[in-house]
């Protein structure tokens, strides 16, 4: 009785979208981060031109900055991937664009550049970094805004479901995804936590760990409408298994079919 009662509040809190909507997702293949490798750094404009000349779609991640332009840089801080220190939400996207990223000539661009960049030759794939419990608002109007004139096929995705929620009601013209992993939180509250996240978030589609995979969880909202990407695939044996049981690899080293 309590399946068939989720069921049934994923079908009115969340329904499936219309497959015209996000039906490109299935034909994709993303590289997660961009097509990195040694001396071509991950969210950088080598590793999205290496995507591009593979035909690969493109994951990628966006953080905010002090004067509130969206970023495509994955840390909160600058610490891992090159030699400044801090957060990024403490720079300005001009100063971050004079950093550069350890062992290249990569700087870090504002999506507003990425997606000139790419200029819709490949699908694209857009994580919204946030902080759970702070304010979402600012960097999602930031996102809206450098997309609001982009035409290639591209949606957002957030573990955060309030960021899902967002787009759907501030800018549901731009497909959505809730990234999903059920590590650490896989007994009968997790299951229950991630029904609730799905009907706050309304997504058109789940990005989730592969991992987990298959998961009975992901194969019902799968098998009731919602495409399913998977992260992140980085071996022929996980590419196998996204192959089986996911709609669109999100993959990285040997998971990357050339």
């Amino acid at each position: 009785m309590r399946l068939s009662l989720l069921k049934r509040l994923d079908r009115w809190l969340a329904p499936a979208p219309d497959p015209r909507r996000i039906g490109w997702l299935k034909a994709a293949q993303f590289a997660h981060r961009g097509l990195h490798s040694p001396g071509v750094p991950e969210n950088t404009p080598s590793a999205f031109a290496a995507a591009v000349a593979q035909g690969l779609g493109i994951e990628c991640d966006v953080q905010i900055t002090q004067d509130h332009q969206a970023v495509v840089f994955h840390d909160y801080d600058l610490d891992r991937l090159t030699n400044a220190r801090g957060p990024i939400a403490q720079r300005s996207a001009a100063d971050l664009h004079r950093v550069v990223l350890s062992g290249s000539t990569d700087t870090i661009p504002t999506l507003a550049q990425m997606l000139d960049q790419v200029a819709g030759r490949v699908p694209l794939l857009i994580e919204i970094k946030s902080h759970r419990g702070s304010p979402i608002a600012a960097l999602c109007r930031a996102v809206d805004q450098a997309l609001s004139n982009y035409t290639g096929p591209h949606a957002v995705m957030s573990f955060d479901p309030r960021i899902c929620r967002w787009f759907a009601a501030q800018a549901p013209q731009t497909p959505r995804g809730l990234v999903m992993t059920e590590e650490h939180d896989s007994g009968l509250i997790g299951g229950l936590r991630r029904h609730l996240w799905l009907w706050i978030a309304r997504p058109d589609f789940l990005a989730y760990d592969i991992r987990d995979l298959p998961s009975r969880f992901a194969a019902a909202q799968r098998q009731r409408g919602l495409p399913l990407a998977t992260w992140t695939v980085r071996s022929s044996v996980l590419r196998e298994r996204a192959l089986a049981h996911a709609d669109a690899p999100i993959a990285e080293e040997a998971g990357v079919a050339r």
